[in-house]
């Protein structure tokens, strides 16, 4: 099994992806790049990786309901 993923994780990349829908997408290293460019998140890399995969597994569900 895979590891859950916090809450508060979970809030910041659904509002990340609300707020800046051309800036995220399937790709983690070009995720990982543009957090790093938001200055106000303050995170910590791991916190970084954990978000950016998350938005990675939520992008690709999204593109995968829109194709149905």
């Amino acid at each position: 099994m895979g590891k859950s993923v916090a809450k508060q994780t979970k809030y910041k990349g659904e509002v990340l992806l609300e707020e800046f829908p051309e800036k995220f997408g399937e790709n983690f290293e070009k995720n990982k790049t543009e957090l790093n460019n938001i200055k106000e998140l303050h995170l910590s890399k791991t916190t970084r990786n954990i978000l950016a995969g998350y938005i990675v597994r939520e992008a690709k569900k999204k593109k995968a309901n829109e194709l149905k």
